[in-house]
């Protein structure tokens, strides 16, 4: 038996159109038009052939008082193709970054909803 890939991440939200809007139009992932109805809202959304689920459930977890560098929290990470044009996106929607403390073209942010998501550079 061997573990081949990652197919989905699930994520919980508060608001779905307020998380998908930030996935589609910051990060520029493809909302998925055929996720079924399970009896809740969320979105399905596109990373290559992986998937992040938005789950629209209440979540056990704080959204304040979490680290403020999200490399010390859990998180999501995604390579880019363009980490400068992300980084653009981030500020000209005041949405708040830290860079990688490995030293490595990368940045951390939170999602609407506080979760943690890292960008990196690819190669």
């Amino acid at each position: 038996m061997t573990v081949l890939a990652i197919h989905h991440v699930s994520l919980l939200v508060a608001d779905t159109h307020r998380a998908a809007s930030f996935y589609h139009d910051i990060l520029g992932l493809e909302i998925c038009k055929d996720r079924p109805d399970l009896g809740f809202a969320g979105a399905w959304l596109m990373i290559g052939e992986q998937q992040i689920h938005l789950l629209e459930l209440p979540s056990p977890d704080p959204a304040e008082n979490r680290p403020e560098h999200g490399g010390r929290d859990r998180h999501l990470a995604m390579s880019v193709d363009d980490l400068s044009a992300i980084e653009q996106k981030l500020k000209m929607n005041n949405i708040a970054f830290s860079r990688s403390r490995s030293g490595r073209a990368a940045l951390f942010c939170r999602d609407p909803d506080a979760n943690g998501i890292e960008l990196i550079q690819a190669k």
